[in-house]
């Protein structure tokens, strides 16, 4: 048996329960039930809606009506991301089904633990191109840990618990179960635990005890070592066996946009962000670097620019329980398949043997990070048009609301500005979309999230171009009272397409005006937009009202609040990486830098 997940009920942690004969729904139910499920994101159609007749009885498992299937996957995303559980969203057959697929590929960019379950047509009808009938279990193989698809009723506790337990184990992702409707309807036998049967599936999370010496002994002797951090590191919680490390090692760390929280921000060892727009320090500390220690990342582009230009002088310790993922983009000199938590602990233990307790001495290292702080800190110019800077918004909300906060952003200039300009003290509290990109995840995370976490404060900080994709979640979070606060960042155009454009296409801004902000028709009007959901809508123009308005959104928490900051176009994302060029060539602002080069 593969092991029990480290959160959440597993199927082996449940009281075994006699023979029931109940229906397929009744099994799906009873075995959401028994997983310790206690909220689901759902819209129902023809082919779940047997499911949903039982969902209505429950008292252990709440509902939530969703008005459109993506937002019932980013809200799953967002529960599981900010709590660490497995995230669940519904949907029924053919269309429901594929307006899950966006959030699906999400949550596989991003190893979020996800079960989505969609109803199918009748056994007897698959294809035939019956009403409403899709193959999703085909669409979303390429996107999923895994998919599986149930034409039995009394197939199904036993692949719900499979699916439950591929979704939080190993890598975590998302895993999908399609069941027919005559599944649903049919009777069978019930008990539990059931039987799991997985072929293969055998995650490996301690690692090799040699592979443990290695690391340690190039840890030890390393004069530029660089703790490469990523998002692997969160959904492993063990973000308080990497600060051990790294007051253990003296290296200093830095943390990839899905890794933000991992390590505080307020820690003197830590460089900030790597990557296309991460801090200078951050970025050169990698070029530099004589030793990276990759700990659940995966040297994705928007770290390493140009990839045969990346580190040049480094060894890489590659540390992540995908397998798959080691040597994949820069080939790693000491491979270590296993549980960053478990494998971040044996590392510290091996390091303490190597050098009897005694921290390397890299104060050269540090001399020269320490110059970069001083010559290059993260900060912004004031807009030259009079209207106010976005990132003096996303800091005030950061510093208003301060860490125990959570902060789901949308997609472009402004999830750069909140991953840099909002300090983040533990784990869990930054959700965005890393790896896909998507547009739309804000607003629905932030209210899965929510969902999650009642009690803390939470954030979606979005663009005026990816709230309109999923708003009408707002309907969802009035109705059913969860008092999310949305920051809109209206800089009437999608943003950072129109940074490249500026940057690259000569300022040709083609078809990215959105009309929603300064001197425009402001189509729509976001503050009756969200008077007509029932939210408190507030619109910001100068710097005098931000903090009266933040204030007023912490205070208001019998109804979801939009924030409508009339933000300048031109403020742009600083630094950053020309993509296709080495790190190198890192431009810490506007003509301060190398020249631009285009390849």
């Amino acid at each position: 048996m593969p092991p029990t997940p480290k959160t959440g009920a597993g199927a082996a942690a449940n009281p075994l329960t006699g023979p029931e004969t109940m229906t397929g729904s009744g099994a799906i139910l009873r075995s959401l039930e028994l997983l310790g499920i206690k909220d689901v994101f759902g819209l129902p159609g023809g082919a779940i809606i047997p499911f949903y007749d039982e969902l209505m009885s429950s008292t252990a498992i709440r509902h939530i009506l969703v008005r459109h299937e993506q937002g019932a996957g980013h809200a799953a995303e967002g529960y599981a991301s900010s709590s660490n559980k497995v995230g669940v969203a519904i949907a029924t057959s053919g269309p429901g089904a594929t307006n899950l697929v966006t959030a699906i590929a999400d949550a596989y960019m991003d190893s979020v633990p996800l079960l989505a379950i969609t109803g199918q047509v009748f056994s007897t009808l698959m294809g035939t191109d019956a009403f409403q009938e899709a193959d999703i279990v085909g669409i979303t193989m390429p996107i999923t840990k895994h998919s599986f698809l149930v034409k039995r009723a009394e197939d199904i506790p036993a692949t719900i618990a499979a699916a439950h337990l591929i979704a939080s184990t190993g890598r975590p992702g998302p895993v999908l179960v399609d069941i027919t409707k005559d599944a649903q309807q049919g009777e069978m036998v019930f008990t539990w635990p059931p039987k799991i049967d997985l072929p293969g599936y055998r995650p490996i999370t301690k690692a090799h005890g040699k592979q443990i010496q290695a690391a340690a002994q190039l840890l030890a002797e390393a004069k530029k070592p660089v703790l490469y951090v990523g998002g692997g590191v969160i959904r492993a919680q063990a973000s308080a066996e990497l600060k051990v490390l790294a007051e253990a090692s003296g290296a200093p760390v830095v943390t990839t946009l899905m890794a933000r929280g991992a390590f505080p921000d307020s820690h003197p060892q830590h460089l900030g962000m790597p990557g296309m727009h991460g801090t200078v320090p951050a970025v050169l500390s990698l070029q530099q670097a004589d030793l990276i220690i990759s700990l659940g990342a995966r040297f994705d582009d928007r770290v390493t620019g140009k990839v045969s230009l990346f580190a040049p002088l480094a060894k890489i310790v590659h540390v992540d329980v995908d397998p798959a993922e080691i040597s994949k983009i820069r080939n790693a000199d000491v491979p270590i398949v296993g549980d960053a938590k478990d494998v971040i602990a044996d590392l510290t233990a091996a390091l303490a043997e190597v050098t009897g307790g005694t921290a390397p001495d890299i104060a050269d290292w540090w001399t020269n990070l320490n110059d970069l702080r001083e010559r290059y800190p993260l900060g912004y110019s004031k807009p030259s048009d009079g209207l106010l800077a976005p990132q003096y918004v996303i800091q005030r909300i950061g510093e208003l609301t301060g860490p125990e906060g959570i902060y789901a952003a949308g997609v472009g200039q402004h999830q750069m500005w909140s991953a840099q300009f909002i300090k983040y003290e533990r784990p869990n509290a930054w959700l965005n979309s890393g790896g896909a990109g998507t547009m739309g995840y804000s607003v629905p995370a932030a209210m899965g999230a929510k969902v999650a976490e009642p009690d803390r404060v939470v954030w979606a900080i979005d663009g005026d171009g990816c709230f309109q994709m999923t708003n009408q979640e707002l309907a969802t979070c009035v109705i059913n009272n969860i008092p999310i606060k949305v920051a809109i960042i209206n800089n009437s155009s999608l943003g950072m397409v129109r940074q490249w454009q500026t940057m690259f296409y000569d300022g040709r801004h083609s078809f990215t005006d959105l009309n929603t902000g300064h001197e425009t028709a402001m189509v729509p009007d976001f503050v009756k937009l969200a008077d007509a959901y029932g939210a408190l809508g507030i619109r910001v123009r100068t710097e005098e009202e931000v903090d009266a308005a933040i204030k007023l959104a912490l205070e208001t928490n019998d109804r979801p609040v939009v924030i409508d900051f009339i933000v300048s176009r031109d403020a742009m994302v600083w630094p950053m990486v020309p993509q296709g060029l080495s790190n190198s060539s890192v431009q810490y602002a506007k003509d301060h830098a190398p020249a631009w080069e285009e390849e």
